[in-house]
């Protein structure tokens, strides 16, 4: 007799990718996972492509396994996939000491960190921000 099979924590219409233990501190990370949230996922790499911070690049390999994970995976449409989520959360932290003057130490903290991103389908008008939409005026006729 075996353990019940564990449920999927996700919707139907998602897809996720965790990268663990990544030498960056969290607070930094959060910076660059704070770009791409609720972003379209074209926008989001085009966002991470060209940001100048160093962990940009590690963000957006993980932003791309999410992808094809759900295309592979779970068959989700590519074109409408926005992140929904980009969770940040603390590692092991590695501790080092530094010389000082007069014999003394002080201590330097070396902090690693974790990074899930989800990605879920939406229809294209919910995939939009209410300032992308474009409106056309009433009453004229083109």
């Amino acid at each position: 007799m075996s353990k019940p099979k564990h449920p999927r924590g996700l919707a139907e219409t998602e897809a996720q990718a965790i990268l663990s233990n990544l030498r960056v501190s969290p607070r930094k990370l959060n910076l660059v996972a704070g770009l791409i949230r609720n972003e379209p996922v074209s926008h989001a790499i085009s966002l991470l492509t060209f940001s100048r911070r160093r962990i940009a690049h590690q963000v957006r390999k993980t932003l791309e396994s999410a992808i094809a994970n759900a295309e592979n995976n779970h068959q989700l449409d590519v074109d409408r996939l926005v992140v929904s989520r980009a969770e940040v959360g603390r590692s092991v932290v590695m501790k080092r000491f530094h010389a000082r003057g007069r014999g003394r130490s002080s201590r330097i903290e070396k902090w690693f960190s974790h990074l899930k991103i989800v990605v879920a389908e939406r229809s294209q008008e919910a995939a939009l921000p209410p300032a992308a939409t474009v409106h056309e005026p009433e009453g004229e006729a083109a």
